[in-house]
């Protein structure tokens, strides 16, 4: 170890001591034998298998020691341990990796603090997914002085166990307070509790609701591999074949389905399209595009699912027109009958009671629910409209303190230039 510095010459000293230990405990395979299995002529043929070697994701290469400016045989590495993941945290403090985070607005950056990342910079989740990886889109992405975004996404379920220093503050500043340390999240898809659900449908031309599920088990698609990828797809469409009545449909893939059916899709606004957000690209969801993505939908075209895009499933339910609760009930009876197939092909949900379902982004957890409209007002100014999203927001802020107060709330009349 000649020439290297004092602190490099304790780290290696170190590291080696660690993974002879780990050597002795866990393999009795000869270096010997290893040199006996393949010789090489040259040293760069060596140093390239080498290099091989020990970036293979499942291989097992015994490293015994370093000489002077030698390297004799080579270290033990397995999924859950990758030799340059492990010198790269000894060489390098954590303070030294903090990300530069001074021009940036999102709910990572304000979180994120030099404490928090040293203890957590370091660690792994089962499927060896790490903190750097949950916030690179955020670090990719400052974001708008005016327009606060997530900055951080989860690998898998166990992301938000493992990096809950992080996702907790986030999930808190992102949800309106609600602490997933504290407090349980309640989910109710009762769609009959629903009042007042059909729209005048002179001024609403559709209405939409959807939500996102993840299969537990199986890597979100920031961080699943091709394998799992299908896997997700192939559970998902054996379900789905499962559906009966006004929900039965087809899957069509996007790698194999024809461009006349292609264009179908587009032209009535169904199919999504290769990511081409910064946020998600830089969440590393467009990968091996468009291996075991697809779209699923009823023959009526009113219950749709999204397979593979942001989340493992997108289900939507949608129709032309302003009957929202005809809408609502039928995502909530679809979205009941794909959990129960799926849980009868031996797989679940990924649901906890402190964060209710658990999707790839903090700002979808809980029921993940979205519901919109889209509206045709011609006569109403751009003023106007504003002034009632303004109206509409600060009333819903009033009947959520209430909630919280334990008061009761009441549905305001309507406005009246929607009065009939």
């Amino acid at each position: 170890m000649r020439g290297w510095s004092p602190h490099v010459r304790r780290v290696k000293s170190s590291l080696t001591r660690d993974l002879k230990n780990k050597t002795r405990r866990q393999s009795s395979f000869s270096t010997d034998h290893l040199l006996r299995t393949q010789s090489y002529p040259t040293s760069r043929k060596m140093a390239s298998s080498f290099t091989r070697l020990i970036s293979g994701r499942n291989t097992a290469v015994l490293l015994a020691s370093l000489g002077a400016g030698t390297m004799a045989t080579g270290f033990l590495l397995s999924e859950n341990n990758s030799l340059a993941a492990e010198m790269k945290k000894k060489l390098y403090p954590p303070s030294s990796d903090f990300p530069d985070l001074r021009k940036h607005n999102n709910c990572m950056a304000s979180a994120l603090t030099p404490a928090i990342y040293a203890k957590l910079r370091d660690k792994l989740t089962p499927n060896n997914w790490t903190l750097d990886q949950c916030i690179q889109t955020g670090v990719d992405n400052p974001g708008h002085p005016f327009i606060k975004t997530v900055g951080c996404v989860a690998g898998d379920e166990e992301s938000y166990e493992v990096f809950a220093e992080l996702f907790d503050p986030v999930i808190k500043d992102r949800h309106n307070g609600y602490d997933p340390r504290t407090m349980t999240h309640p989910t109710d898809l009762d769609s009959s509790k629903i009042t007042n659900g059909m729209f005048d449908e002179n001024y609403v031309l559709s209405s939409r609701v959807r939500t996102g599920r993840s299969i537990r088990g199986l890597s979100l698609p920031p961080a699943c591999s091709r394998a799992e990828r299908r896997e997700v797809e192939r559970v998902v469409i054996n379900a789905l074949a499962g559906l009966k009545g006004d929900l039965a449909g087809r899957y069509y893939s996007l790698g194999d389905m024809t461009e006349k059916e292609q264009q179908q899709l587009i032209d009535e606004h169904f199919l999504f399209d290769k990511p081409v957000s910064p946020l998600l690209t830089s969440a590393f969801m467009a990968r091996d595009w468009p291996d075991a993505r697809g779209i699923w939908h009823n023959n009526e075209k009113t219950f749709l699912i999204w397979v593979n895009e942001e989340d493992h499933t997108r289900v939507i339910s949608m129709e032309k027109g302003g009957n929202m609760k005809r809408v609502f009930e039928r995502f909530c009876r679809g979205l009941k009958q794909v959990e129960h197939l799926i849980q009868e092909k031996g797989w679940e949900f990924m649901w906890n009671e402190r964060l209710g379902y658990v999707l790839t982004c903090p700002s979808n957890l809980g029921t993940g629910l979205r519901a919109g409209v889209h509206v045709r007002l011609p006569k109403l100014s751009k003023v106007e409209l504003v002034q009632l999203l303004v109206d509409g927001v600060n009333y819903l802020i009033e009947c959520e303190k209430k909630l919280e107060r334990g008061q009761d709330i009441k549905v305001p009349a309507p406005i009246p230039q929607f009065r009939k």
